[in-house]
């Protein structure tokens, strides 16, 4: 049953459009999976996270604007869905992020509800206890998806771990795909935003990402814009400490 499942989700993403012909590279092809959830279940937009332990991450693909958005609104506040899952590593289903258990959020229920979202599903990416990311899948009305649906958005997630160990080997995944230049050289920006906040400020990495995500939400930034403003020296936050 997995395997049809499976099969299913790689026909759904061959029925997507290419954003250009030839080679396609890993961070085409996963906008491309995402494109394809979105429109194979009943919910509004997708978006896939990389990710590591130590709190850093960046947007791999997403189905929409909107959807970037709200992947990369998680990682300023540091709360959501999404880390949510990576740190348990398993789904983390919110059918109504207006019922009261969604407060344990508070800035991302308030800030995605203004956004439009009413009910988010994120699952990790991983094999055994690795955890490479998580895929979200967002929804404009309330309700929880059905068993079936919610298989099938496993599967997805399975062909996009698939997808990213193939290319950590060279291999091509799904009809190919080259590099994933965006989501890694966010992630190291940022990891090197960080030691660069550690040294400015005195404090440990772990203190410094919290510094460069409470800059980013009161100057209502994206993290990866504050974290590129620090790596070019056009920011300094211990001038603002």
């Amino acid at each position: 049953m997995a395997d049809d499942r499976t099969a299913w989700a790689h026909a759904q993403i061959r029925r997507q459009p290419r954003r250009q012909p030839g080679t396609e590279t890993i961070a085409d092809y996963l906008h491309r999976l995402c494109s394809a959830t979105a429109s194979s279940l009943p919910i509004s937009g997708v978006g896939l996270n990389l990710m590591t332990e130590s709190g850093g991450g960046g947007m791999a693909g997403a189905s929409d604007s909107t959807s970037e958005q709200l992947e990369e609104l998680q990682f300023t506040l540091g709360e959501g869905p999404c880390i949510e899952a990576f740190v348990r590593g398993q789904p983390v289903l919110e059918p109504d992020l207006e019922a009261p258990r969604a407060t344990r959020w508070p800035m991302y229920s308030t800030s995605v509800l203004e956004l439009g979202v009413r009910a988010v599903f994120a699952f990790p990416l991983q094999v055994g206890a690795e955890r490479l990311g998580v895929l979200d899948l967002y929804r404009d009305q309330i309700g929880s998806l059905s068993a079936e649906q919610t298989a099938q958005a496993i599967a997805f997630a399975g062909i996009a771990v698939t997808s990213l160990l193939d290319h950590q080997q060279g291999n091509p995944p799904g009809e190919g795909a080259a590099d994933l230049d965006d989501p890694l050289e966010y992630r190291f920006e940022l990891y090197q935003a960080q030691g660069m906040v550690a040294v400015q400020l005195r404090v440990g990495v772990a203190e410094a990402l919290a510094r460069l995500r409470a800059y980013a939400y009161a100057t209502n930034r994206r993290l990866s814009d504050v974290a590129g403003d620090v790596v070019e020296r056009r920011l300094d936050l211990a001038d603002d400490a």
